[in-house]
């Protein structure tokens, strides 16, 4: 109702045209009575021509007012469902990163796309349908009683059978419909991961396998539709079968009445069309209750979304007028939180003075990546704080913080737009002259320049048109462009050849001038420029100083230098 506020003018005309179009088809059964008692009675030809013609008008108004009330109704639904899609993406961006390890993408778009087009339906077109079979039901059961209250009372008889059938089914048919979309979006999971990750798939001759998967995932999702089609087809058969057993015995005892003179032709004839009216409009709208059950599942669902609070606010909190590039992690304790029995950094302490190049040294899992994660504020820590300026990062604006932070990784995330839009996105704002400077200084210029569309050049989906050095480039201009006071680069030369790290360590120089840096490498060569190396294991930081102190203490560091030099 809430999403529907917005369109409440056009809501409001389209129920008048409901009410309207509804009055005059009921009016059509009343005036087929009227032409069959006259001509039984007077056969007066000129009283019929007139009938004739005022059902002709009748019905023109009638067709004009359908289509306006199908018109504003459809347009309403639509917005109404557009605006939910926008939300819902909307909620779903500012989630913090710990909501995406616990969800699956295939999820989360099925929740985009399927469950938004079942509402879509029952929002737009199947409201405008139930308010108007509604309105033909209630209207023609008021008629009905005026023309005959007896017959009346006959066929409604059936109808709290009927009514308590509708909320059983109901109930069943929701559990189903919110299973189904479950189903489906499995089934749409094991897709996107198949199709991202073609190339894996192709590399491993396992294309087969993966159609396995989809084929396993779907037959699910049809054995829980085909279970929703059979508790249809039972309400639905049961439904009709007692329309249709009420019609029968209005038939007989409306017969009655004629033959005994208490009731007309006209008026059983006219009684009975109403009483086709009522049950096609009752038909229609346990058919639409079906749907709406459906759409009541993927609602809760949707609306689910859209009302979770991120556990780290998008934005809100103070703005620091000028950052000096002070960081300090003190005494921190961090779980991710799909593994919490599992720490990852066991009371790290840890200073980063204004301008100083650090880099974060250690084996694989030690806990490296995690300091940057919590730097840009992916996550909070589970104790202790993590300071910049002197300020806690959770009073800062969340948005504010992570534009100081750049971070240049492993593998950049290129989007499937132009060479120029990937660089852009550092800056949205940005002139062409301004991302061309910036691709210069990340020593990426002469290679865009080589290809015929320049800065216009497609980089296809996630940049797998270029080299991992093109995409490393490109990434260091988007954070060039960005222009940070923070610099993380995680291990950001380490999948490159001997040319490509040359040209990429150049690009990285120029950009940690003046910049707070924090560099997460296993290369000696990127550890050698630092002015400060730490050294971390399990959780924790065991060593710390400049490379030449280190390599004359014995500890960690040494032997990972030494295994690197055996490895060379």
């Amino acid at each position: 109702m809430g999403l529907a506020r917005p369109q409440a003018r056009r809501i409001i005309a389209g129920t008048f045209f409901l009410v309207l179009a509804s009055a005059l088809g009921l009016v059509y059964p009343k005036i087929i009575g009227d032409i069959v008692d006259q001509s039984l009675k007077s056969g007066n030809r000129e009283h019929i021509d007139q009938v004739a013609l005022a059902m002709v008008v009748i019905f023109l108004f009638q067709g004009v007012a359908m289509a306006l009330r199908f018109y504003l109704f459809t347009t309403a639904g639509e917005r109404v469902v557009t605006r939910l899609r926008q939300n819902l993406f909307a909620s779903l961006m500012s989630q913090e990163v710990g909501f995406f390890d616990e969800r699956k993408t295939g999820e989360l778009t099925n929740r985009l796309s399927s469950d938004t087009t079942v509402l879509q339906n029952a929002v737009s077109v199947n409201i405008s349908m139930a308010l108007r079979n509604a309105a033909q039901a209630f209207g023609g059961i008021g008629l009905l009683f005026y023309t005959s209250p007896v017959l009346t009372a006959l066929m409604l008889a059936i109808v709290p059978a009927v009514a308590v059938g509708a909320v059983s089914y109901g109930r069943k048919v929701r559990g189903l419909s919110k299973e189904s979309q479950d189903a489906l979006a499995v089934a749409n999971e094991v897709a996107e991961e198949s199709l991202s990750g073609i190339r894996t798939v192709r590399s491993f001759a396992a294309e087969r396998h993966e159609v396995e998967r989809y084929q396993s995932a779907t037959e699910h999702a049809y054995d829980v539709a085909r279970r929703r089609a059979k508790q249809s087809s039972f309400f639905l058969a049961g439904a009709s079968s007692a329309g249709y057993l009420a019609s029968a015995v209005v038939l007989w005892y409306g017969g009655r009445m004629v033959v005994d003179g208490r009731m007309t032709v006209g008026n059983l004839t006219s009684f009975l069309i109403y009483s086709l009216m009522v049950a096609f409009a009752l038909g229609a709208l346990a058919d639409l209750w079906a749907d709406f059950m459906r759409a009541s599942g993927a609602a809760e669902r949707v609306f689910e979304l859209i009302d979770r609070v991120p556990a780290i606010p998008a934005s809100g909190g103070e703005r620091l007028a000028a950052v000096q590039g002070r960081v300090e992690f003190q005494e921190v304790r961090f779980a991710y939180p799909t593994r919490r029995d599992v720490p990852v950094l066991k009371g790290i302490h840890l200073a980063l003075a204004p301008g100083e190049v650090v880099a974060i040294v250690g084996p694989s899992g030690a806990g490296k990546s995690t300091l940057a994660a919590l730097l840009a504020r992916m996550y909070d820590p589970q104790e202790g704080r993590v300071l910049l300026d002197g300020r806690e990062l959770s009073t800062l604006d969340t948005e504010w913080l992570r534009q100081q932070v750049g971070t240049v990784a492993q593998e950049p995330m290129l989007f499937a737009t132009s060479i120029a839009d990937n660089i852009r996105y550092g800056r949205k704002d940005a002139t062409d002259a301004e991302v061309e400077a910036a691709a210069r200084t990340a020593n990426a210029h002469e290679f865009i320049s080589r290809f015929p569309e320049g800065y216009h050049t497609m980089v296809g989906e996630r940049g797998v048109q270029l080299s991992g050095g093109q995409k490393q480039r490109i990434a260091i201009a988007r954070a060039v462009l960005k222009d940070p006071r923070l610099l993380v680069l995680d291990e950001a030369t380490s999948a490159l050849d001997a040319e490509s790290e040359h040209l990429v360590k150049e690009a990285l120089e120029r950009l940690m001038r003046g910049r707070t840096t924090l560099i997460i490498a296993h290369r000696l060569s990127t550890v050698m420029g630092a002015n400060r190396v730490v050294v971390m294991e399990a959780g924790q930081v065991v060593q710390s100083g400049d490379h030449s102190t280190l390599m004359g203490q014995e500890g960690l560091y040494r032997r990972l230098v030494e295994r690197q030099f055996v490895a060379a």
